[in-house]
């Protein structure tokens, strides 16, 4: 497992290895009637080969481990799952987006900025590649989650020069919201159903500052909006059209909401990505936290797809279930579709 660092994310493969780069956007609809729904754009040069996992409740971690190698040699924090979980893995060695069974989602992205600080082997350690998966299998909401949060230190992980520096969003299906960064050594928590919005660099109080600036008081179609893909510009716009979303008569109208705006910031391909070259949007995934349902889309395939999380077998013991989201053959409802794995990922 020696090829291997964390960016965006998670756990990104060293065959693309790169200078610095930010990506991927987080909208979360909240203030709406009907249900909280949230969406994220994946954005990286190469495949991540996501697979949306099933992991029953009952699984145990170690959170200094990557598959066979070991991370942490002191005090790793190792747990079995309390919650059931849907999520989307990548390289099949961390999580990089899902929701528990009691409506909890998480969304790992890059930040820079990121520093975990020395390690405090008074506490576990998680590694940053499980970060998302330690509170999705252990907390029920966003205050259980960030008194755990309390109790754990995430570490860096780094592969030939590489840093997993990542920074993470989470909601929860009352539309409770938290910005979860650390920044010189010290979490820097933003907690509020005000944090609808999240891309990558700066830091997500220099975001909101940057957005305070501009005037979307009156939207027409003749407020000027930033355009390009960087991180602020994806911010901003994202901001200016989630305030904007009609309120949905049913979850195909919410779902769709949401998905219209992580369309709008992708990253289209070909588009040039500072000094990285091409850095397209790989995938696009929503969250019913209400409802319990996953909505995907891959970028190269006409279809999106959903699985139902309250159909799945959670119980300890159940079988971990995945489905390769690459099959052009996929649509609609595929909770169906996933298949028995031999072991979970991770």
């Amino acid at each position: 497992m020696s090829g291997i660092s964390i960016a965006c994310l998670g756990l990104l493969a060293l065959v693309v290895a790169a200078s610095s780069v930010q990506a991927c956007s987080r909208i979360l609809w909240n203030n709406n009637k009907l249900a909280v729904v949230v969406s994220r754009t994946m954005d990286w040069p190469t495949t991540t080969e996501p697979v949306l996992t099933v992991l029953p409740r009952g699984l145990s971690h170690d959170g200094g481990r990557i598959g066979p190698q070991v991370l942490v040699k002191e005090n790793p924090a190792k747990w079995t799952s309390k919650y059931g979980s849907l999520v989307t893995t990548v390289y099949g060695i961390g999580t990089a987006d899902g929701f528990n069974e009691k409506g909890l989602g998480v969304h790992m992205l890059y930040l820079t900025a990121t520093n975990f600080g020395e390690r405090d082997n008074s506490k576990p350690a998680v590694h940053a590649g499980l970060w998302g998966q330690y509170l999705l299998d252990n907390a029920a909401n966003v205050e259980e989650a960030l008194a755990l949060q309390e109790e754990i230190q995430i570490v860096m992980v780094e592969a030939k020069g590489r840093m997993a520096t990542v920074h993470l969003a989470i909601e929860d299906a009352s539309g409770d919201s938290a910005i979860l960064e650390f920044i010189d050594g010290k979490l820097v928590v933003h907690h509020g159903r005000e944090f609808q919005i999240m891309t990558n660099d700066p830091t997500y109080d220099q975001q909101i500052e940057l957005l305070g600036k501009l005037d979307f008081s009156n939207p027409s179609s003749e407020t000027p909006l930033p355009g390009n893909v960087k991180p602020t510009d994806r911010f901003q716009r994202a901001s200016y059209y989630a305030a904007l979303l009609p309120e949905p008569k049913d979850e195909r109208e919410a779902v769709a909401g949401v998905l219209a705006i992580a369309r709008n910031v992708s990253v289209p391909f070909g588009a040039p990505y500072k000094g990285f070259g091409i850095y397209n949007t790989e995938y696009r995934t929503v969250m019913n936290l209400t409802k319990l349902r996953y909505f995907f889309e891959l970028t190269t395939s006409p279809n999106v797809i959903w699985a139902d999380l309250s159909k799945m077998d959670l119980s300890p013991g159940a079988a971990v279930m995945t489905l390769d989201p690459d099959n052009i053959n996929l649509s609609g409802d595929v909770s169906s579709k996933f298949q028995s794995a031999a072991k979970a990922p991770f």
